[in-house]
């Protein structure tokens, strides 16, 4: 089969596509976090924004490897462009990940593995599993954010200064560290460790 007459050669184009859109996306909300005093969020979604960019390289690569260089491949897909509150922008990446790990990117796979491609079927189902650790990562920072518990635990956990690594246990940290005066978004997440 002449790989660029394939379903999976157009996949690869929309995936990259799609996952360079994403990671730009959640820079985005990113710098939304940090003009609100919210350090470590816009760090951990700036983290998630580079997990994207890396998905988009891999795709790239395949693409490449089985294609050659390309000046042009025709891409025809949807992508969200949705924005709000910090909040909203979280559930919306939550739902774009369940997107791609429950239906798009199986699909792609599936789709890769008929095409005799099983190298790219991995990639796919690879990348499907840490799409759906983010949305339980989104999903939980959502609620967190929603409901005002991002710098709170039901039970004492180690809260770290990400600037200068101070450590206190508690259900909840400081508003200002007592060592180097750093504000309560620089409090390291504690982020869901169940399901992921």
């Amino acid at each position: 089969m002449d790989f660029s007459k394939s379903q999976t050669y157009f996949n690869l184009a929309r995936s990259f596509a799609g996952e360079c859109q994403a990671g730009m996306r959640y820079q985005l909300v990113a710098r939304e976090a940090t003009k609100a005093g919210l350090q470590s969020l816009a760090d951990t979604l700036r983290t998630i924004a580079k997990n994207e960019t890396n998905h988009a390289r891999v795709f790239f690569e395949a693409l490449v490897a089985h294609a050659g260089s390309r000046e042009n491949i025709p891409v025809e897909a949807g992508y969200p462009f949705h924005t709000g509150t910090i909040a909203e922008s979280l559930l919306f990446a939550a739902e774009d990940e369940k997107s791609e790990h429950e239906n798009i990117y199986p699909a792609f796979a599936r789709t890769a593995r008929e095409e005799g491609f099983e190298d790219i079927a991995l990639k796919y189902e690879q990348v499907a599993k840490v799409e759906e650790n983010h949305e339980i990562i989104f999903r939980y920072l959502y609620d967190a954010v929603k409901n005002g518990t991002l710098y709170s635990c039901e039970h004492p956990v180690i809260w770290i200064c990400g600037e200068c690594g101070y450590m206190h246990t508690s259900k909840e940290p400081w508003k200002v560290c007592p060592l180097c005066g750093a504000k309560q978004g620089e409090v390291q997440l504690h982020l869901p460790y169940e399901g992921i």
